[in-house]
């Protein structure tokens, strides 16, 4: 393949890059030494607080008399325990994202005809301008649909008459509109780029007023728009699992960052993409599916207990997989003793699993589960437990759903931007003043040289 001259990286560029690297790298022990909280967090990965909210809440510990000690992990959206939301739709055929969209926004649990004001609103919505399809999406489709989503909400901002209004009511609206506009931004991405670059046939399903955001996901995606109930209400639970998760998440930080300056929506929920893009945050999922992919394939039994802990243990001593020393999906920087998210997920994802004929992947599942925490332990000095996060499960929840990986981040940034909305709206409406947190320089003071007595720093 002939490199793309955009791309290419030049010699004397690699020269360059030496001399950053030498001037940009910082000494981990001096955090220690001027206890900074690097990543503003502290040994025990607790976050550094650095505001109030009234949205969510995460929690990994109880008090124990004076002594604060780990705990089984919960989440509550508004003071509401998730699992309790969970529960309460899960006996009949309607869906929750939506549910816990309007309580997520509002503050409250919608009455029946608040809830269907609401989801009538999203249909409204559910609408992108004229050409937009043709002229934004289809142009230029990137490998990457996390790109391609920032750069339609971006985009949008050209389409709305009000785009720098920050007034309550109209960053309700713009709010909304992305909620709404969220899945066809990043499916119509990802079909847009699967026939352009794979050659596939392109499907572009128009959306259907009566159905939920899960089911419209479905429905726009397969070529043949067919689903079971299972299938959905899976996915529906997936996207209430990952549509918040606290202030002080990276993305949903980004949120407040940025809305405190004072910008418009489109640039706020933009950056949130660009935060939760990262694989450090967003694309976690991706590496546990392929990790088991890597297991299975190194595996001659995947009952055999002691085989599986041998590739766990190869996994930590970076033998085995991608040689980063990580059993992905475990353990979380705030949850210790479980996390909730995958707690609740675990039995749906045992349904669907014998529904779609992959109990014994579910049954490896299991057993890592099982044996990583013991594993892990083992082999390294660890301040808190260890245990299954929310990852663990989704990324196998979508590749029985026979999703792309393109499209595994986009899915989290369609539930996630229910939260960044609650959030952005209460930046707003508390009115605060911009953040700028501070950082310490330890940059040596320098006299200036004249040009003529410098000595070169980059070789010849």
């Amino acid at each position: 393949m002939i490199e793309n001259e955009f791309s290419r990286i030049t010699p004397e560029i690699e020269k360059l890059s030496a001399l950053c690297s030498e001037h940009f790298h910082i000494d981990p022990a001096l955090y220690s030494k001027y206890d900074v909280k690097r990543g503003l967090r502290d040994v025990n990965g607790k976050g550094v607080l650095v505001g109030l909210t009234q949205i969510s809440e995460v929690c990994a510990t109880k008090k124990d008399g004076d002594q604060i000690i780990p705990a089984d992990g919960e989440l509550f959206y508004r003071g509401y325990n998730v699992r309790d939301i969970i529960a309460g739709i899960a006996p009949d055929s309607h869906f929750g994202f939506e549910e816990s969209a309007f309580l997520l926004i509002f503050g409250k649990l919608p009455t029946k005809k608040e809830l269907t004001d609401f989801t009538g609103q999203l249909s409204y919505y559910r609408s992108l301008p004229t050409s937009f399809v043709r002229d934004i999406i289809m142009k230029a489709p990137s490998h990457d649909m996390m790109n391609t989503l920032a750069r339609s909400v971006l985009t949008l901002y050209s389409y709305d008459d009000r785009a720098d209004d920050i007034s309550i009511p109209n960053v309700l609206r713009q709010c909304m509109q992305l909620i709404s506009l969220f899945p066809l931004l990043s499916v119509y991405g990802y079909q847009a780029y699967r026939h352009y670059h794979d050659g596939e046939s392109l499907f572009i399903h128009k959306p259907l007023p009566e159905l939920s955001t899960a089911e419209t996901i479905l429905h726009i995606l397969r070529p043949d728009s067919q689903y079971t109930p299972l299938e959905a209400k899976l996915l529906d639970i997936a996207l209430i699992l990952h549509m918040e998760h606290g202030g002080g998440n990276n993305s949903t930080f980004t949120t407040h960052l940025v809305s405190s300056s004072g910008t418009d929506t489109y640039s706020v929920i933009a950056a949130s993409i660009g935060s939760l893009k990262g694989p450090k945050h967003g694309g976690a999922n991706i590496k546990v599916v392929k990790m088991f992919e890597d297991m299975k394939q190194h595996l001659r039994d995947w009952t055999d207990r002691d085989e599986v802990r041998r590739y766990l243990e190869a996994l930590l001593r970076k033998e085995a997989f991608d040689h980063a020393g990580l059993i992905y999906g475990m353990g979380h920087a705030v949850y210790s003793l479980s996390d909730p998210r995958a707690r609740v997920f675990r039995s749906f994802v045992e349904r669907l699993a014998i529904e779609k004929g992959y109990e014994a992947e579910f049954a490896l599942y299991s057993l890592v589960e099982e044996l990583a925490p013991e594993v892990i332990a083992n082999e390294r000095k660890i301040y808190k437990g260890v245990s299954p996060n929310v990852d663990f499960y989704s990324g196998f929840v979508y590749h029985m759903l026979g999703l792309p990986l393109e499209l595994y981040t986009p899915i989290f940034a369609i539930a996630r931007i229910a939260g960044w909305s609650a959030h952005r709206l209460e930046e707003v409406s508390s009115s605060g003043k911009i953040m700028r947190p501070a950082y310490l320089s330890v940059c040596s003071r320098q006299e200036y040289i004249p040009m003529e007595k410098r000595t070169e720093a980059l070789p010849e």
